[in-house]
């Protein structure tokens, strides 16, 4: 074999080789990912049982529930247009309540019912520090009285 002919067989076995090593790390990121759905989103995609997910939205105001066990909690995610039932168990965030942004890890045990392995909760990006916040040192306004 001519040494010209030797380098085009092992430059296209090179590329063979990264194509199929892309092929592998996708595939076994596919089956790693965590796809976000609004309740919308989950409700009109019927998301597989058991498949892992995050689920985004508001916590819906009185859904807030704990149970006698003292760690468990129940509560609906909403995105104003639909609803979706959660369970979480475990210590929850100090930002989270009623009203307020949530992103929950886990999956639906059922269509419409969620298990959250894990809660993030959102916070509002103008941060106060807890002395100053209601002191006004913080507030802006007009200059002009």
């Amino acid at each position: 074999m001519k040494a010209k002919n030797q380098r085009l067989v092992l430059a296209l076995l090179a590329l063979v080789a990264l194509v199929g090593a892309v092929l592998l790390g996708m595939s076994a990121l596919k089956d790693q990912a965590s796809y976000f759905y609004s309740p919308s989103d989950a409700l009109r995609d019927h998301v597989e049982i058991g498949r892992a997910v995050r689920l985004g939205g508001m916590v819906e105001k009185g859904s807030l529930k704990r149970q006698t066990d003292g760690v468990t909690i129940t509560f609906n995610v909403t995105d104003g247009a639909a609803t979706v039932a959660a369970r979480y168990t475990g210590i929850v965030p100090d930002l989270f309540r009623e009203g307020s942004g949530v992103v929950a890890e886990g999956r639906f045990t059922a269509p419409g019912e969620f298990t959250a392995d894990t809660i993030l909760a959102k916070h509002d990006e103008n941060y106060k520090p807890p002395e100053l916040a209601g002191n006004g040192m913080h507030e802006t306004g007009s200059l002009k009285k």
